[in-house]
């Protein structure tokens, strides 16, 4: 080769060479900034299925702003956790909390940092006023409610109704009807998942809102009326019934409270099912979808929980409310994404996943299951917030919370409805009180 074709070659190679070495790497998203360096620390109740969807989120928004993001499930003591963060001055950027009574605690201690800027301006583009007031705290924005669920579901196995000759009930005496059907075709009605107290909260709260009405639920949900109240006891009277009728329950009535949600799942959708239905959220369905040759709303269906006395159609929603503790560019910056559409998208296309985002389009839900869940939570007109994640934390708000130990007993055991009504009341009267 020519000196000159060898000096023209080397030229070539130097700029490319040079091109490659000053090439910068792609661009953050300008609404949320540059974070390359910066290292954001998020805890959640979420592991499983729903920790791997939520960690899609995050790794976009690690895409979008170079930040890095680690992810901690707390699991059901996140409050504990918590609590032992703060108290060693080394709290989470980020905390997605499901009980409101927990949020307002520590708000009121001065250990969250109230949303502003671009984060309380994406807040209120896309969420409605409902959802604002549920994230403010004496008139001061803090939450943000990522996800929702639709806790007023029960799910049943199709080829056991079918076997069965039952349908889908709309009425508490038609569910009685279709239990005592099932049985006679030798197959267990109902996995409770009593291992987990929040299962057994959830049941009494369904009932309780129908047998009692929207009014009384919210003045029991504050301890405006004692937990001796006749519409508790009937209600418990009305669990008892069903829980403790033989054959009714998956290991019985003692036995069930060996059985873990995840467990619940796998006994009614699992190779090897022992049961038809299962109370509990939306979000059973992301464990179905985990499992092999299960498929939600073909093998794996829901009815919404049945009207009782004639009680009209009825949501009890809970959701996982997102809260800043550091006040530091990069929690921010996830707070706005974390209000976004685009945020909600990633979820939703997953599963077993419901948003209040009412800029997310529906299309992104993965089926028409998961449409119809997400729908009864906007379309319903009677909707209340979990009751047991409104009170105060040592009540409703984890795995030695009174409210979910005291319903653990009362399925395993045989107190009657009014002594552990009588149990319940003693106890809010002391956690009220010390929650001020």
């Amino acid at each position: 080769m020519p000196r000159s074709a060898r000096a023209a070659a080397a030229a070539v190679a130097l700029l490319v060479l040079g091109a490659c070495t000053v090439a910068t790497p792609e661009a953050a998203d300008p609404t949320l900034g540059n974070l390359r360096g910066r290292t954001v620390h998020v805890v959640a109740t979420w592991s499983g299925t729903e920790q791997e969807n939520f960690r899609a989120v995050l790794d976009e928004f690690e895409r979008r702003t170079h930040a890095t993001v680690v992810y901690t499930s707390g699991g059901t003591d996140l409050a504990v956790l918590l609590n032992s963060q703060i108290a060693g001055g080394q709290p989470p950027h980020i905390a997605f909390i499901p009980q409101p009574g927990v949020v307002a605690e520590l708000a009121r201690r001065g250990a969250l940092v109230p949303l502003r800027g671009a984060a309380a301006d994406a807040i209120r583009r896309n969420y409605s006023q409902t959802w604002l007031d549920l994230g403010t705290v004496d008139g001061q924005l803090y939450g943000l409610y990522f996800k929702v669920a639709n806790k007023s579901v029960i799910w049943y196995r199709a080829d056991a109704f079918a076997e069965a000759g039952v349908t889908p009930p709309s009425t508490w005496d038609e569910l009685i009807e279709v239990s005592r059907t099932l049985v006679e075709a030798g197959i267990t009605p109902m996995a409770t998942g009593g291992a987990d107290g929040w299962v057994l909260t959830d049941w009494f709260e369904n009932a309780y809102l129908r047998i009692a009405g929207p009014e009384r639920y919210d003045a029991l949900a504050r301890h405006e009326i004692p937990w001796t109240d006749p519409t508790v006891v009937e209600t418990l009277t009305l669990l008892a019934d069903y829980w403790r009728t033989p054959r009714y329950v998956y290991g019985g009535a003692a036995g069930a409270t060996q059985v873990t949600f995840t467990q619940a799942v796998a006994e009614v959708f699992g190779s090897r099912p022992s049961s038809a239905m299962l109370v509990e959220g939306d979000f059973v369905a992301a464990e179905i979808n985990a499992l092999d040759r299960v498929t939600v709303g073909e093998d794996a269906r829901f009815f919404p929980w049945p009207s009782i006395n004639g009680s009209p159609p009825a949501v009890v929603v809970a959701g996982d409310q997102a809260v800043a503790l550091r006040d530091a560019p990069e929690t921010h910056a996830l707070m706005t994404f974390l209000a976004s559409p685009e945020a909600a998208q990633i979820m939703a296309s997953r599963g077993g996943f419901l948003s209040v985002n009412r800029n997310l389009d529906p299309a992104y839900y993965p089926d028409d299951t998961t449409r119809a869940l997400a729908a009864a939570v906007t379309d319903t007109p009677l909707l209340r917030f979990d009751l047991s994640d409104l009170t105060p934390q040592a009540f409703g708000g984890g795995s030695n919370a009174h409210m979910w130990v005291l319903l653990q007993n009362f399925l395993a055991d045989d107190m009657s409805p009014a002594e552990v009504a009588q149990r319940l009341e003693e106890a809010a009267s002391r956690d009220f009180k010390d929650n001020g």
